[in-house]
């Protein structure tokens, strides 16, 4: 598909849009230079960004004495882009307010697309991601491994979590086993809840105890039930469904880090929740399948689809059972629309 060619009116919109980002950024930069020169600074500490606010970052000391105190930050220069998670060392001002100084390594980042098609990374350092599924309707399994593929892609362990489990009944029962079995075989981890009943949130509680998490999964699932169980006394807006469309209305992606009363950390935006396939190869998709890994590089032509060559080494673990039908179906269509460019 070619490239749709822009106006010169387009073009100079864009071309002003940067140099305005350029100067906001470079102002920032002088402005946390001259803070670095002043005697109002104290000493380096350690803290981590709870969210984001325009060139700004809210910071959360993890050393005393600031254990638990949120301060507002500007960035030193060419820091790079900070988001929820990250994190830092800054030093606090004596009045208020803080800079932040220095950034440690990212272990995972969470991105997605801007309105212009550039991957921005939203989120970081997340432990898990909870992909949230409902025992009635009961979920495709396209659908589960479009998630799971994503998640394997950013190199962030999924889970998946069967919410509603209420709704279980012996007109569903044998569906949703043997749909959960094929993930189970692949050695994922499955959560049962119930925010009804509380059937399955003690284990949900111990899971997420330790760890920074993020719940992902489509409208209905209950997410946003989970989420305000887990953080009961946190208002947490959730983007309206549009009745006419069926389609989650504009929302943003700033993110937030909150502790859960019982232990871990949970980092939720809208945009967040509405996480997908974004941006992805071919081959990343051959690699998000876990179980299609040990086949990878064995093929008769270096070129395989994988789809109908002979000597296809995906196709003969699909033959001898290593790969399920289902599964592999997934992989085409999946392919199917990365080819079409539609993320889901």
């Amino acid at each position: 598909m070619s490239k749709r060619k822009l106006t010169k009116q387009q073009t100079w919109r864009i071309e002003k849009i940067q140099q305005e980002r350029i100067e906001r950024t470079k102002k920032r930069g002088d402005i946390a230079e001259e803070l670095l020169q002043s005697s109002d600074l104290g000493a380096e500490t350690e803290g981590i960004v709870i969210s984001h606010f325009g060139t700004q970052v809210e910071v959360e000391g993890t050393q005393a004495p600031f254990i638990g105190i949120s301060t507002r930050c500007n960035l030193r220069a060419n820091l790079g882009q900070l988001v929820t998670g990250d994190k830092v060392i800054w030093r606090p001002k004596q009045q208020a307010g803080g800079i932040v100084v220095a950034t440690t390594e990212r272990q995972t980042s969470l991105s997605r697309p801007d309105m212009h098609g550039r991957l921005k990374p939203v989120a970081a350092n997340i432990d898990h991601i909870v992909i949230v599924i409902a025992a009635e309707p009961v979920a495709h399994a396209n659908l589960i491994d479009r998630y799971l593929v994503a998640a394997e892609t950013v190199g962030i362990p999924p889970v998946i979590l069967l919410n509603k489990c209420d709704l279980i009944n012996d007109s569903n029962r044998d569906q949703l086993n043997a749909l959960l079995d094929t993930y189970e075989q692949l050695k994922y981890r499955i959560i049962r809840t119930s925010t009804k009943d509380q059937a399955g949130m003690e284990s949900l509680y111990q899971f997420l105890g330790d760890k920074t998490s993020v719940f992902v999964g489509q409208s209905g699932v209950g997410k946003s039930s989970l989420i305000g169980t887990l953080l009961p006394d946190i208002d947490i807006s959730v983007g309206e469904l549009s009745q006419k469309r069926k389609k989650g209305t504009h929302t943003t992606t700033t993110a937030r880090l909150f502790h859960m009363p019982k232990g871990g950390d949970l980092i939720d935006s809208p945009g967040i929740r509405e996480f997908g396939l974004w941006h992805i190869s071919e081959d990343e998709l051959l690699n998000g399948f876990i179980e299609f890994r040990p086949h990878i590089g064995y093929c008769r032509f270096r070129d395989c689809a994988h789809e109908k060559e002979p000597g296809c080494a995906i196709l003969e673990a699909l033959d001898k059972g290593e790969i399920s039908k289902h599964r592999f179906q997934s992989y085409l269509r999946i392919k199917q629309s990365i080819r079409e460019n539609q993320a889901f």
